[in-house]
């Protein structure tokens, strides 16, 4: 579902005399449906930078990067936006909204976007924020003025919402107390079962452990710092 094949990336630094910086060489890495792929590295590695490659939000400089048979290297912002639509979900740390959208709607949004009637998407993220324990009086607010647990698990509604074949999870466990992190978990399990290609950064050890397959170093991806 995920293949990337001989990715490279650099970076322009133009307020000091456009010196080009190599941040990545030679990255190969696969997920298979139904695995979750974890990528490890001490910091600086370029664990978000491939991240954000295979997305689509950083260009690489060469190599191959296929999500679901997609090249994503060099491909049409159409398709990009398509491929998020339909197939490559993403959770980030980060909320990132429209302001002044009610919550519901910003976790219903990615249903609707398929054409899914909206009562059927609406229902669907109502019982993701239940699930997550977002209290029912919050729904109509913007999660913009939400607390940093409260916007992460708003955020990981969001990505669950649809079957996305594909899912990249950027520490989707951070800011989150016991209770919410074992339901993550459990989505992150679920997503597994139904056959979803999972990559994904994981600082919280014990999360890591259950439900990676595998580790990847982006360190040996990393010119200089290879080991």
């Amino acid at each position: 579902m995920i293949e990337v094949r001989d990715l490279a990336k650099s970076f322009t630094l133009h307020n000091q005399g456009g010196t080009v910086i190599p941040v990545m060489a030679g990255a190969c890495l696969g997920v298979a449906a139904g695995e979750c792929v974890g990528l490890v590295g001490r910091s600086g590695a370029g664990k978000s930078t491939l991240m954000r490659m295979v997305q689509g939000n950083y260009l690489a400089a060469g190599g191959s990067i296929r999500v679901a048979g997609q090249e994503v290297v060099g491909a049409a912002p159409r398709d990009i936006i398509r491929l998020r639509r339909e197939t490559l979900g993403h959770v980030s740390q980060f909320l990132r909204v429209v302001p002044r959208v009610p919550t519901l709607e910003v976790v219903a949004e990615p249903l609707l976007a398929l054409g899914v009637p909206a009562a059927t998407a609406r229902d669907r993220a109502a019982g993701l924020l239940a699930r997550l324990n977002i209290p029912e009086r919050l729904w109509g607010l913007s999660p913009t003025t939400f607390s940093g647990g409260e916007q992460q698990r708003v955020n990981i509604a969001r990505g669950f919402v649809h079957d996305f074949p594909v899912l990249l999870l950027d520490e989707p466990t951070a800011s989150l107390d016991a209770a919410n992190r074992e339901v993550v978990l459990q989505l992150i399990e679920g997503a597994k079962a139904r056959g979803a290609a999972i990559l994904g950064i994981f600082h919280d050890e014990g999360a890591r452990a259950r439900v990676c397959d595998r580790l990847v170093d982006v360190t040996g991806f990393t010119p200089g710092k290879a080991a």
